[in-house]
């Protein structure tokens, strides 16, 4: 039987960024699990495996059905109905968002490795009143990796993220009244004083070191649901650790042992977890 296209797939779908960086929800789950056991597999999933998967997660039916109904809905997966059976299959705008995000996430391995010491400076007034262009400005730059230094002065340690900063000012509207810098930092204050003001640092080991507790010790006793966990845990990371370079970085960084732990359980967990999943959907 022929696949029944989601009404909302012939548009290009879009992907919040609540989902986009692991959101503790059926969905964000969902997206994990299609990133991780999907996308390398055949691009289909039974909605028996699903549940099954979902289930060890403690997540319940109902909202696991959801979370397949809203991300067909949206545009990422179409389903194909085989007697009272369901099978799902990723649609190439998913492909594309999966395989981007994969390579986001897998790649992401902590501080930044032979930095220039050039730095990437935005510039842009935006008025009080547009509510919009500041939340655009301000949640996009953030998602880049970019800190702020107040009265719209944003900085970044990677001058290869000029044309995602342009076109957020772009986006925004803003561009007209924007300017952008590559340039390097002559002083006065201690560079950790700026870096400290622009990046919650703390706050982010803090989050690492939560990783490092969750994921630091012990056999998993279900690798499938184990393996979700951790990689829907470490994807927020990229969109919150700006890959500083490590000489601007705390000298016990935990961020450099938590991308370690992630490559190395990821590592050590594929094989089991992906026959496992495998196993789930014969069963269906």
């Amino acid at each position: 039987m022929a696949a029944r296209r989601s009404p909302a797939a012939s548009a290009t779908p879009t992907l919040s960024r609540r989902h986009a960086a692991g959101a503790p929800s059926a969905r964000g789950l969902l997206f994990t699990l299609l990133g991780e056991f999907v996308l390398p597999g055949d691009g289909m999933a039974w909605t028996s495996a699903v549940l099954a998967a979902f289930a060890r997660l403690g997540v319940e039916e109902k909202a696991t059905r959801q979370a397949l109904m809203r991300t067909a809905a949206a545009g990422w997966l179409e389903a194909e109905k085989l007697g009272r059976r369901t099978r799902w299959r990723l649609t190439g705008s998913a492909r594309r968002l999966l395989t981007d995000g994969a390579g986001r996430i897998y790649s992401f391995t902590g501080p930044t490795r032979n930095w220039d010491g050039r730095w990437l400076l935005v510039s842009v007034r935006v008025p009080e009143s547009d509510r919009r262009a500041r939340h655009v400005v301000r949640s996009r730059l953030n998602w880049a990796g970019f800190g702020s230094l107040g009265a719209g002065v944003w900085i970044s340690p990677h001058p290869n993220r000029e044309a995602e900063a342009v076109q957020v000012l772009r986006d925004a509207g803003v561009a007209d009244d924007a300017h952008v810098f590559v340039a390097t930092r002559s002083g006065l204050a201690d560079v950790r004083v700026m870096v400290t003001a622009a990046w919650d640092l703390t706050g982010i080991e803090e989050e690492y070191e939560r990783f490092i507790g969750e994921f630091g010790t012990g056999a998993p006793g279900d690798v499938l649901a184990r393996q979700i966990e951790l990689v829907h845990a470490w994807r927020r990371f990229p969109s919150i650790d700006p890959a500083l370079p490590r000489e601007l970085l705390p000298a016990r960084w935990s961020g450099t042992k938590a991308a370690q732990l992630f490559a190395g359980r990821h590592r050590q967990w594929s094989d089991e977890a992906r026959q496992d999943w495998k196993h789930l959907n014969d069963l269906a």
